[in-house]
């Protein structure tokens, strides 16, 4: 069954009487050749565990369940649970999981997949074509609860891609640009035009690979003093980081003025300038009032 195709997602929501579901952001892929980049570029191994976030009718699982040990699919909309019970039935390395992804506890899922048919699993590999409305959360709930996963495949807004992507001195460069270049490294695997989903959105999507690191880019005194600094100092983007400090860990603006200088940054700069090297030196600095 291809699943891909537009007259079996119509046979199947004809069949079940299934909605669409706009408040879940449900859109679903009619490329096959976006199916088969992604689980090439996931670098999917047979004694890999896949964990897909949003199967919907089990386009991207069927493709995952073929060419990994076992994938655990979780999905949010109870009514799509029988669909894919249906849909992947010929597969038995496949568990479907009927939760809201940011309370599914991932711990908890790898305890219970620790091996494959004996054998101790080789890698952890994530798969998602993530809802536009939680997409950072999403991405966010993962690399901070530091799930021992290898690489997050994902298909996202165009826009939150190219944020994810950014380098300094850009429009899209952010925090979530900095967050993620912290935890992972970026690699750009499909554009995804908004005329291969079923239905169409207003967007067009991006298909991206980032790749866990395992040792950190930076050393940082403290976490949560640099992810303090990256977001007062994008919280008020257009204003002067001297500016946007001040307050941050409870720091008066001649104490955020002395950490800058001894940083080696001008306090005239603005966020989006200022690199994660550079944010890392300037969160060194800083020491919070007790």
């Amino acid at each position: 069954m291809k699943l891909y195709s537009p007259a079996t997602i119509s046979e199947i929501r004809r069949k079940h009487g299934f909605r669409l579901s706009k408040s879940l952001g449900q859109n679903f892929l009619t490329d096959k050749n976006i199916i088969d980049k992604i689980i090439e570029k996931s670098n999917i191994g047979k004694n890999d565990l896949v964990i897909e976030i949003g199967p919907g009718i089990g386009v991207l699982t069927a493709a995952a369940a073929e060419a990994a040990g076992r994938v655990v699919a979780i999905e949010i909309d109870r009514n799509l649970i029988p669909i894919l019970q249906e849909t992947l039935k010929e597969y038995d390395n496949i568990e479907i999981i009927n939760s809201d992804v940011l309370k599914t506890d991932f711990a908890e899922i790898l305890e219970q997949n620790r091996s494959i048919n004996g054998q101790k699993i080789e890698g952890v590999k994530i798969l998602g074509n993530l809802p536009y409305y939680i997409t950072t959360p999403i991405i966010m709930k993962i690399l901070e609860e530091r799930i021992p996963a290898d690489s997050i495949t994902i298909m996202l807004q165009k826009e939150v891609a190219d944020r994810i992507k950014a380098e300094p001195g850009t429009k899209a460069y952010g925090a979530l640009s900095v967050a993620v270049r912290y935890y992972c490294t970026v690699t750009h695997v499909a554009n995804a035009p908004k005329e291969i989903f079923i239905p169409q959105p207003k967007v067009d999507s991006t298909v991206i690979r980032l790749d866990v690191r395992k040792e950190k880019p930076v050393a940082l005194y403290s976490e949560d003093v640099f992810f303090a600094v990256v977001k007062a100092g994008f919280g008020q983007r257009r204003k002067t980081l001297l500016n946007s400090l001040t307050g941050v860990c409870g720091l008066t603006k001649d104490e955020v003025a002395a950490a800058m200088t001894a940083a080696g940054i001008d306090p005239v700069r603005r966020a989006e300038t200022l690199s994660l090297e550079e944010f890392a030196l300037l969160s060194n600095t800083i020491r919070p009032r007790e």
